[in-house]
């Protein structure tokens, strides 16, 4: 069996066709995660769903924002912007099928020595603190409120971690850094207006796989959202948005039993 990741699809879907045929994607043998931003911004969302949904038990999957935002749109707590392109997703027989597995998907998971997630891991986190978190986050989505945790998700604050968080602040940090998260300052505040590659945000901010206070882990972090970024693989991590939406690449790599291999398909 081969473990592959892909980075963020956006709704590009012919693109994510390509790609699994150009890696031999064989769902009765592979397995594939999607590290989040399935839909939006691309021009079929709706095609995006129903192909990774096929897969069954072959793919898992992280939200991101996208994923996140396009669930408070369907729920009516976020206006459905002039960039977005879900409606045909939202308007679809489908769609209640469709956003329910979505709020069933973890911010986090971990795999044969992987940890993926959006947009990475807070660095004073370890992977055990990470996951707890991820779970607590999935666990308001999937309750009964996730309603008012939807209404609530959205804001820059609390932007420092502080164990002693409650209610929908330490929920919102937590999203934040598994969804939005890039920069952070030498305290951990998440920083969430730079949106460059590293080398052009503001002194005294850190890319989060580079913060001084980062926790070292035993496994890969393999995320996805800094499309600037690209692909990175230093620093003990993987990073997999190519920026397929914006004219550039889905790029997917196969993580297991062979070392890691990238393929890189034009959107």
């Amino acid at each position: 069996m081969a473990l592959f990741a892909i980075g963020d699809v956006q709704g590009c879907a012919d693109a994510l066709d390509r790609l699994l045929e150009d890696i031999r994607f064989e769902p009765s043998r592979d397995h594939v995660v999607f590290v989040g931003d399935l839909v939006n911004r691309g021009p079929d969302s709706v095609t995006v769903m129903e192909r990774v949904l096929a897969l069954g038990d072959a793919a898992s999957c992280v939200l991101g924002n996208h994923d996140l935002n396009t669930l408070a749109v369907a729920e009516g707590m976020r206006p459905l912007k002039p960039r977005d392109t879900v409606g045909p997703l939202l308007a679809s027989p489908r769609a209640a099928d469709w956003l329910s597995w979505l709020r069933q998907q973890p911010l986090a998971l971990s795999r044969d020595g992987y940890v993926f997630t959006h947009a990475g891991i807070h660095p004073s986190w370890d992977t055990s603190t990470a996951l707890a978190r991820a779970q607590e986050v999935q666990a308001a989505l999937t309750g009964d409120g996730y309603r008012d945790f939807l209404a609530a998700m959205f804001g820059a604050e609390p932007a420092l971690w502080q164990d002693g968080l409650t209610g929908m602040d330490r929920l919102r940090f937590i999203t934040n850094a598994f969804t939005r998260m890039r920069y952070v300052d030498a305290d951990g505040a998440l920083d969430l207006e730079e949106t460059g590659p590293p080398g052009s945000q503001r002194n005294g901010l850190w890319p989060w796989f580079r913060a001084p206070l980062r926790r070292e882990l035993d496994e890969t972090v393999v995320f996805g959202h800094w499309s600037s970024l690209g692909y990175y693989t230093r620093d003990g991590v993987i990073a997999l948005d190519t920026g397929c939406v914006w004219g550039g690449q889905l790029t997917a790599v196969r993580l297991a039993p062979l070392p890691v291999i990238s393929r890189c398909i034009l959107c």
